[in-house]
């Protein structure tokens, strides 16, 4: 699929801006630039950019449309945290809170944000540090950073108080849900994925522990 051809298919179904779209493209641009002296991404999924990373984090705003206040753990490349930040860039009080414990990928983080008047605000901490009731957040999400259990266990905080989380999973998801079960009780939905058949996204809405 040619990279133009991808691009704007994303963009129109995204139902973005002409001024956002631009503001996408300087983030592609950046993530190219970046990726010859920091491996932000698989180097075989450059060639998909729009089609594998902006259309897969785009999809995230569509499962929470009236949520202004989100917070990414592991942002590395900015997917989706980053994207899902400039999307909704035009917004009302739209933020995203994005965790990286590596200084180089915040430097990635905190330029291409601001190159794209993202409202993004960039933690250089680790998860545990600042997963907390500290960062008011509506929606977390976390894309290919661990498995489900952990990650439950990383917002515990939050998703006892009411944020719901988004963390798209591969196909392996049912043996992680199954693994998870095993520690935690949990109301989830799984959702599908726009951009991989294979692909779920699990939404959970409450989470407490299972009795020792």
């Amino acid at each position: 699929m040619p990279v133009e051809a991808g691009r704007d298919r994303v963009l129109a179904e995204a139902g973005v801006s002409r001024e956002t779209g631009a503001c996408l493209d300087t983030y592609v641009a950046q993530l190219r630039r970046w990726q010859t002296v920091k491996n932000l991404v698989g180097p075989a999924t450059l060639r998909e950019v729009w089609t594998r990373h902006v259309a897969d984090a785009l999809q995230l705003i569509a499962l929470a449309p009236e949520a202004t206040r989100w917070l990414d753990l592991g942002s590395g490349a900015g997917i989706p945290g980053l994207l899902l930040a400039i999307a909704g860039r035009e917004r009302p009080d739209f933020t995203v809170d994005l965790v990286e414990s590596n200084a180089r990928k915040c430097a990635f983080l905190m330029e291409t944000a601001r190159l794209t008047q993202a409202p993004a605000r960039v933690h250089n901490s680790r998860i545990e540090d600042i997963i907390d009731t500290r960062i008011g957040a509506e929606i977390v999400c976390a894309r290919a950073l661990a498995p489900l259990t952990q990650l439950l266990a990383w917002t515990e905080p939050l998703l006892k108080t009411g944020t719901v989380a988004l963390f798209p999973k591969g196909r392996d998801v049912q043996s992680e849900l199954t693994e998870a079960a095993q520690r935690w009780k949990f109301v989830y939905d799984l959702l599908p994925s726009r951009t991989d058949s294979d692909a779920r996204i699990v939404r959970v809405t409450a989470l407490s522990r299972v009795d020792s």
